[in-house]
């Protein structure tokens, strides 16, 4: 378990100052983007500077965001309403593309409004996976059920896993034949899992195991890949709060602790070696040995 950590590497917080952190995600030239959902913005930690600075105040309520093998920007937009913009997020997954204009990739399915895009990955092939759970008020969802989609190269959406309770964290294997998902329903006696899914001949996605089970605690998040497709997965309170590593099939790999509630982590640095953690109000950073997954590398 040792392996994938640096003796004498220590945890520090290189942001602070969100209301909740969320979303990182980083590009090839020493950026790590990363969202204030409920505040609206988008911020970039420059690796150069050490600064941080507002890259986006009107993200739509951005969440979970990912840079794709072209290096553009693909973010997820919560649906809810919030005290300061009552016409709530944009319920949609969204690309920044690199002449700086914005693409929508994704707000509606069969006719009817996305419930809050939260987290996304990417395929061998470059098609989009995204979760669409509903957290807060519940009140104007148009969704019969919180789902997990798939926007295809032409631009088609299809509805690919509906057997979760509120999916939110995802990745998928690089030989696009598994797929991780976290399930964290809050409510008394939700799920609060991590679990595995196999596709079949068909083309459907199957659950294959349970990884991670949390029970009463609270819930995992995002997460992310190393090059060795172990998983990252933020999760837990007090004591248990932190990012929680397994293998592909759930062996247990290591902890890593944060003194608050952590919500999604990234890999980033020259090297990406330096796994970065948001958390509550804060951007964490802890060098390890072990490289991340990224679509781009």
């Amino acid at each position: 378990m040792s392996s994938l950590f640096i003796e004498g590497a220590k945890l520090e917080r290189v942001f602070t100052g969100a209301v909740f952190s969320e979303g990182p995600a980083s590009d090839r030239n020493g950026h790590v983007l990363f969202t204030d959902c409920s505040e609206n913005l988008i911020y970039s930690f420059d690796e150069s500077t050490q600064k941080t600075s507002i890259w986006s105040n009107d993200s739509g309520h951005a969440n979970g965001m990912n840079f794709d093998a072209q290096g553009r920007l693909v973010v997820c937009c919560d649906g809810k309403n919030y005290p300061s913009n009552p016409k709530g997020g944009a319920h949609a997954v969204r690309r920044y593309e690199k002449d700086g204009t914005v693409t929508q990739l994704a707000d509606t399915f069969n006719g009817k409004k996305l419930n809050g895009p939260n987290d996304l990955c990417f395929d061998a092939e470059g098609r989009i996976y995204f979760t669409d759970p509903r957290y807060g008020d519940k009140s104007d969802i148009e969704q019969d059920v919180m789902a997990v989609y798939r926007i295809d190269l032409d631009g088609s959406l299809a509805r690919v896993i509906e057997d979760l309770e509120s999916p939110n964290g995802i990745l998928i294997s690089k030989d696009n034949k598994s797929l991780f998902i976290v399930d964290h329903n809050p409510d008394p006696g939700g799920a609060r899992t991590l679990v595995k899914y196999k596709i079949n001949a068909s083309g459907s996605w199957i659950k294959e195991k349970v990884l991670l089970d949390f029970g009463s605690d609270y819930g995992m998040d995002g997460m992310v890949f190393d090059q060795e497709e172990n998983i990252y997965v933020t999760g837990g309170s007090g004591e248990t709060a932190g990012v929680h590593i397994v293998s592909s099939d759930g062996e247990g790999k290591g902890f890593i602790p944060t003194p608050e509630v952590p919500g999604n982590c990234t890999f980033s640095g020259k090297n990406l070696d330096d796994l970065y953690i948001c958390a509550s109000t804060s951007l964490y950073r802890i060098k390890l040995n072990a490289k991340g997954l990224m679509a781009w590398s």
